[in-house]
């Protein structure tokens, strides 16, 4: 039982960004924990502030008559490991910010939500008794607990609301039937899903190939040999990385442990859980920020509570509380997504590795094309390099063709679809085959290009393209940079310079007007902005309702 405890305050401030100590009081020292939300006073006013616990010790570090007590535990206070802790304090030490920016990007949930409970009614007599009983009330002509209990004979417990709804039995001969010992009432936790009705359920195999099943055993046996590295997986688009993944985590599972797999963006999620679901069932699931507050709450106390083997999402999920943590996967680790843009401004990446370390856990990195400072590393040997260079079942690589819209435009088009796209967008709607468009720019963005030489014009100061306004101007969103819009390019003397407005919304337009009969799927963060907004769009194309998806 501690005395003290040394509390960061709950400010974020840089003055502030040390531990102040207190004494726990008498009342709270069975009780309290590292990490815990506490009330405590502050400052000269006495006034009342709140902290995190970051440890606790018998040994006072200043005149123990000067020191204040705890007040309270925060009501809801979630106890948070002292790894995440000691993983906050890397960060700040890392990627600058205070204490409280650290903590408060690794706690997955900043406050608790209420539980979802579920009552069950359940048969508490054995078959004789409970046939004398039934066979008492047909007697007695007591229908509603004869009712009851037969239905109970067949299956057992029934949820209450089925019983007081389909069944039509009130709450008072519930209440009667309970105190006559026949039945019990139970109540039940019930987790928020994150999946959808719909989610698919059965459980798959993959069979690896020779070279997926050299690189799973050459990363186990490091792994069950206590050896744990970071391993760069580079293999190229459609050679199975994913299957990899699964196989690695089955044996991660099978050994008593956790994983977690991040996802470069939300996007992702849908399709990545899917073939996981079919793995691991109900023991995996899903961070992310689109999920309301109970359900990222229930995740997290599902983790808490060994109720899943394995986590996903984008680098958020990377906090995930598991006590036995056993392997990091980072699919398409070259994404700019792991990096964080708010405070502390860090790498999933680099902190994965560090949180992995702290575990005693492996670090898988995947990418067809990985980034140059990981690449740097491989060479090096800080990671161990793998490489696939073979699709799966030897399927050639989709044929590529680049288009120069400027020869287009010499030959009088000037539609952003290419002459090329066209053919092949008829060729494939005339066969009832599907097709994707991707563009980097949502809604109507545009920006000023010449469709003579290619040349973008873009801000002096930040390297970035203007945009077009609709007041002849031209800004940059970086900086607030102004120019008006040139009559002719300022690189070849063209007067083909124009507004280049090419977001989802303006190809959706073109593209319906091209190919009227065709059914189009738009999916941006304008179309996304609800909580399933993905999985739906993504099913329906996936269940060929529509024959384009537009999307980022």
């Amino acid at each position: 039982m501690a005395e003290y405890a040394n509390i960061i305050i709950d400010i974020s401030h840089e003055k502030l960004d040390k531990t102040f100590q207190y004494k726990v009081p008498a009342q709270l020292q069975e009780s309290l924990a590292v990490g815990m939300q506490v009330e405590i006073p502050f400052g000269n006013g006495q006034r009342r502030t709140t902290g995190y616990v970051v440890e606790l010790t018998d040994a006072p570090e200043y005149d123990v008559d000067k020191l204040k007590e705890i007040q309270a535990v925060v009501e809801d206070s979630i106890p948070i490991e002292s790894q995440l802790i000691a993983l906050a304090g890397w960060m700040r030490k890392n990627y600058g910010g205070t204490m409280n920016h650290a903590l408060k990007t690794v706690l997955p949930i900043k406050q608790k939500t209420k539980e979802k409970k579920q009552r069950f009614v359940k048969l508490e007599l054995e078959k004789q008794k409970a046939e004398a009983q039934l066979a008492l009330f047909e007697k007695k002509n007591h229908k509603a607990r004869a009712r009851l209990l037969e239905a109970l004979m067949e299956q057992s417990p029934l949820p209450y609301e089925m019983v007081t709804g389909k069944l039509n039995i009130t709450a008072s001969v519930v209440k009667a039937m309970k105190e006559m010992e026949i039945l019990s009432v139970e109540e039940r936790r019930l987790y928020r899903s994150p999946f959808g009705e719909e989610f698919p359920k059965e459980k798959k195999r993959i069979a690896l190939n020779a070279r997926q099943q050299e690189i799973v055993e050459e990363i186990w046996q490091e792994f069950a040999g206590e050896n744990h590295h970071t391993w760069l997986l580079h293999g190229v688009t459609g050679s199975g990385k994913t299957a990899v993944y699964i196989e690695l985590i089955e044996r991660v599972v099978k050994a008593g442990r956790q994983a977690i797999v991040l996802i470069p963006e939300i996007a992702l999620t849908y399709q990545t859980v899917v073939r996981f679901y079919q793995r691991f069932g109900e023991r995996v699931s899903v961070l992310n920020s689109k999920m309301s507050a109970g359900e990222r709450y229930d995740q997290f106390e599902r983790a808490k509570n060994k109720e899943l083997d394995v986590m996903i999402g984008p680098r958020s999920a990377l906090f995930t509380p598991f006590s036995n943590l056993g392997i990091i996967i980072i699919d398409e680790e070259h994404e700019g997504s792991y990096k964080s843009e708010t405070l502390p401004r860090y790498h999933a990446r680099e902190t994965a590795i560090q949180r992995a370390k702290m575990a005693g856990a492996s670090v898988v990195l995947g990418s067809a094309t990985p980034s140059l400072d990981s690449y740097y590393q491989a060479g090096k040997g800080e990671y161990r390099l793998l490489e696939m260079t073979e699709r799966v079942e030897e399927k050639p690589l989709p044929a590529c063709e680049i288009v120069d819209l400027r020869e287009e435009l010499k030959q009088g088009n000037r539609s952003i679809l290419s002459s090329r796209l066209q053919e092949l967008m008829a060729e494939r709607l005339k066969n009832h085959q599907q097709i994707m468009l991707f563009i980097n720019r949502r809604g109507m963005a545009g920006f000023v290009s010449c469709r003579a030489c290619g040349h973008v014009l873009k801000c002096p100061h930040c390297d970035v393209s203007l945009s077009q306004h609709n007041n002849g101007r031209m800004v940059c969103h970086y900086c607030g940079y102004e120019e008006p819009v040139p009559q002719v390019c300022p690189e070849c003397g063209s007067r083909y310079i124009s507004g280049f407005k090419a977001g989802t919304q303006k190809i959706e337009e073109i593209v319906k007007k091209k190919f009227p009969e065709a059914r189009v799927l738009r999916m941006d963060f304008d179309t996304t902005r609800n909580k399933s907004g993905y999985e739906k769009i993504l099913s329906s194309f996936a269940n060929q309702e529509a024959d384009i998806l537009i999307g980022t």
